[in-house]
């Protein structure tokens, strides 16, 4: 993602803002009997379930464990923030098989009073150890309930692992392995995302979620081609106007490259349009080896793969991406910079480079271990990328740190696992903060013991560890001890 425009102003009052535009947030919220919230973008009640909408798709409850729900009110704190994480511009698969007998009565038992029965779950998994086909089938039904209602609060990470779980249990049944390609979308892992469409095609290949989740594998692998092909190929099977969109812009992608200029170097093929200046074409090209050489560096590691490198105008960035307001860049694989009005690279323009060249560093650091053929579960984590790449471009928490302490000790700060997945449909406010949080995280793990624990983390995680796990083996700490210890470093360092 990219790197917040408009830096000098003050950050300060970002923050503020942030904290009410999150607490304000209109939301229905389910309240169940054991006192637990959870928000949803809509609720509605039919017979004996409560059914609502998240990002995640239209999940249910039973009614006799919801004791009421409130409409439009204010959602939470964790609940917002898992939403704005999770968020997608696709929906995912349809998500109830008809021909499975009683796997509404699996998923009550499997998720159930706001939690999900893993005793029961593992039940299910020694009868399929041991049973019938059917059996594997119940196991399977049991990890896809618990995947969603992970998803729904925004843990992308054991999401993924239920969903991979479930496919395991029920290898040749398409729409498990279309759930765990639509989260590894979520998750921009584009190319783990096709191996299960392959193999979800192999056993339905007529079947339109696939072509339209093809599709948008290829797009974020900017094999443009590809997509349009598969998109044409899921409106040929069935009507779709979030596919239509997304071909009408694919389209728009390739109209607009097709009268670009090309230059490259060593580690960069850069493209640009033909309003831009050949010069700076040129100069871009060489900052961006000044910094592949620091960053190769800090992270003992040098990408095996080019980087690709596109320069807009600044409408045709807007028109292109569809970022949000508050990034001034985009990283989505290739690294996309509105440049008008430039004739060198100045100040502003390197930051945002070796902001941007971060993220490809730590996305092919982290996916290395894939490209050999191992467990690409665990992907860095935005708020790691942010703020690595914050951190890299010389960003330093000095004038953030008073407002995230105040938020911190008044119990208010968004959970670091709630930041792990795509910050995309974030509110600026929102974006504001998790952006100052991340840094201040990142800068806490770096002033501790060095960028060695960066390095240490990410390996990790490139060999499939969860980022939780990869932080407790490094730091010998977890989410909650992370923010602690981060809060405590911001008092003592900036705070007087």
């Amino acid at each position: 993602m990219g790197r917040l425009i408009s830096r000098h102003r003050n950050c300060i009052l970002f923050l503020c803002a942030a904290l009410l535009a999150i607490s304000a947030r209109a939301a229905d919220t389910i309240v169940l009997k054991n006192g637990r919230r959870i928000a949803a973008l809509s609720v509605v009640e039919e017979g004996d379930k409560v059914k609502y909408l998240t990002s995640a798709g239209e999940l249910s409850l039973p009614k006799s464990i919801v004791d009421h729900i409130e409409k439009g009110g204010a959602g939470g704190l964790a609940g917002t923030a898992g939403t704005a994480a999770a968020n997608l511009a696709i929906a995912p698969p349809a998500m109830q098989p008809g021909d499975w007998g009683g796997s509404e009565e699996i998923e009550h038992a499997a998720v159930h009073d706001g939690a999900i029965d893993r005793v029961y779950i593992a039940k299910l998994e020694q009868e399929a150890r041991s049973g019938t086909q059917r059996a594997g089938f119940s196991a399977a039904i049991a990890h896809h309930a618990a995947a969603w209602f992970e998803l729904s609060r925004g843990d992308m990470g054991h999401a993924l692992a239920d969903a991979r779980t479930a496919a395991n249990y029920a290898p040749e049944e398409p729409l498990m392995l279309l759930n765990v390609a639509y989260l590894y979308l979520r998750r921009s892992e584009f190319k783990e995302s096709l191996d299960y469409l392959d193999r979800a095609r192999r056993f339905a290949p007529d079947n339109a979620d696939v072509a339209k989740l093809a599709g948008w594998a290829y797009y974020g692998l900017n094999k443009l081609d590809q997509a349009v092909a598969e998109w044409k190929r899921a409106l040929a099977l069935r009507p779709d106007s979030e596919v239509q969109r997304a071909l009408d812009k694919a389209l728009a992608d390739k109209q607009e490259e097709e009268s670009y200029k090309e230059n490259e170097s060593s580690h960069f093929k850069l493209r640009y349009s033909g309003a831009s200046e050949p010069a700076l074409a040129r100069d871009v090209l060489r900052t961006l080896e000044k910094h592949f050489s620091a960053i190769e560096s800090e992270l003992n590691y040098t990408p095996p793969d080019p980087i690709g490198v596109i320069l807009y105008t600044q409408d045709a960035f807007t028109d292109i991406t569809k970022a949000p307001a508050w990034a001034g860049a985009l990283n989505d694989g290739r690294i996309r910079v509105p440049v008008q009005g430039l004739t060198a690279v100045d100040q502003e323009l390197s930051r945002v480079l070796k902001h941007e060249l971060t993220h490809s560093f730590i996305t092919q650091k982290t996916r290395s271990a894939c490209m050999a053929g191992r467990n690409c579960t665990n992907r860095a984590p935005t708020w790691i990328q942010e703020g690595v790449a914050q951190w890299m471009e010389g960003q330093r928490s000095g004038e953030n740190a008073s407002v995230l302490v105040q938020i911190y000790h008044e119990g208010q700060p968004i959970p670091l696992g709630q930041l792990e997945g795509s910050w995309m449909k974030m509110s600026g406010n929102t974006a504001h903060y998790s952006y100052a949080w991340s840094l201040a995280t990142v800068e806490y793990i770096v002033q501790a013991d060095g960028m060695g624990d960066v390095e240490r983390i990410l390996d990790r995680i490139g060999a499939g560890m969860a980022t939780e796990a990869a932080l407790r083996e490094v730091l010998h700490s977890n989410y909650e001890d992370l923010m602690k210890s981060t809060a405590e470093y911001l008092r003592k360092t900036y705070v007087r």
